[in-house]
């Protein structure tokens, strides 16, 4: 019984030093950053699960050559069955399927595995646990979520696979995500990026051509992928060309001292901002998290409204109303400084206007306003959630 403690130190010591030495390799293969390179195509936004899945699946079925899905969570749910059966389908044709989920996010039962096999349909995990720092790669997800289809069709943004993504989960109800589907030139560069996580995963390269149609309007659209770095960068200047307003929405507002130090810059040279996080979580402590850092916004003159119908997954930026940032990022440490995301912006005057119109909507007529008075509500329990929140918010 004496050797059981020193047993439980030594598993300590060993975690304790994976984190941090995985940590510093982590960030030694970040290199400089460098500002992802303008290309061009069309863009249209799904904000309802229903209706994002539902153009999915007809893509899907209309496929000619090949499908690669990659998706951080994917459930073998309703919706997920059903986009299941049709990978299998599409493979059992003659369609190149290569499907992509990540070793936590997604873990599909043996049986599917084998019924995926025997149609045609290629499945790998992505972000296996890996030695020599165990633990560190269990924290490092690939967050992104890609499919592009015959090299001409593209979503990416904040949906992943499951019937809690259509508002079918009633503890949950209605969910809110933002989700681009792509055409143009963009598309091939969204394949790139699915060629290089497969080939991370998988080993096999994949070859990507550039799509044969155009679409009738084209708007310029950059493209970022990061590897638990310079997420930081990419939003410091967006924040840097802020002159009038920043929006930002976000389910987990747990910045750390740099980003949300960045955000109360913003509000003390008068550029007005404005705050949305869902006010039902769907991971224990995070919204404590969040409220960790709003009594300091407050005072800034930062408005913040917590979406109160159903839930609040969207990961976005809104800059003077003119610049639009959609990604799978979310405004926390996580992805700032471990995960694997994907950013989209678009700098169109029409096509953003067309959007801010859905942000200000979830913003006032959705969004419950949080004040002094509902801080100080707060009672011993929600404080101590808090505080709990605050020691482990760099690996939330």
């Amino acid at each position: 019984m004496r050797k059981l403690p020193w047993a439980a130190a030594g598993v300590a010591a060993w975690i304790t030093l994976d984190l941090y030495f995985g940590k510093k390799h982590h960030r030694s293969k970040a290199g400089l950053y460098e500002p992802p390179a303008i290309t061009t195509g069309d863009a249209s936004l799904f904000i309802h699960g229903e209706t994002f899945f539902e153009h999915l699946l007809k893509q899907i079925r209309a496929s000619e050559s090949t499908i690669y899905m990659h998706f951080y969570i994917f459930r073998n749910d309703s919706i997920g069955g059903e986009i299941l059966k049709a990978l299998q389908r599409k493979a059992k044709e003659g369609v190149k399927v290569k499907l992509l989920v990540d070793w936590v996010g997604a873990r599909l039962s043996p049986k599917i595995r084998r019924r995926l096999k025997k149609s045609g349909v290629k499945l790998h995990y992505a972000q296996k646990p890996r030695l020599p720092f165990l633990f560190y790669s269990l924290n490092e997800r690939n967050h992104r979520k890609v499919t592009v289809i015959d090299g001409e069709h593209a979503y990416v943004g904040g949906f992943n696979v499951g019937d809690e993504y259509t508002g079918g989960d009633p503890k949950i109800g209605m969910w809110r995500d933002y989700h681009l589907y792509v055409q143009g030139v963009a598309v091939a560069s969204l394949g790139k990026q699915f060629a290089r996580d497969w080939f991370a995963a998988s080993g096999e390269k994949l070859r990507i051509t550039r799509p044969k149609k155009r679409p009738e309007k084209e708007i310029p659209i950059q493209l970022l992928s990061t590897d638990g770095a310079h997420v930081t960068d990419h939003f410091k200047e967006l924040f840097s060309r802020a002159k009038k307003s920043v929006f930002i929405g976000t389910p987990y507002y747990i910045p750390g001292h740099e980003m949300h130090t960045e955000v109360l810059k913003l509000a003390e040279r008068g550029v007005k901002v404005q705050l949305l996080i869902p006010k039902n979580p769907d991971h224990p402590l995070v919204r404590d998290g969040a409220f960790n850092y709003i009594r300091e916004l407050l005072d800034a003159g930062v408005g913040v409204r917590q979406f109160s119908e159903g839930f609040y997954h969207a990961k976005l930026m809104l800059i003077d109303n003119k610049i639009l940032d959609i990604s799978t990022s979310n405004f926390d440490m996580r992805s700032f400084y471990i995960n694997h995301e994907i950013n989209c912006t678009i700098e169109d005057k029409a096509w953003v206007k067309n959007v801010q119109n859905i942000i200000q909507r979830d913003f006032f007529t959705y969004g419950e306003e949080i004040t002094y008075e509902m801080l100080d509500s707060r009672n011993f329990w929600d404080h101590t959630r808090e505080k709990s929140a605050k020691l482990i918010s760099p690996w939330m």
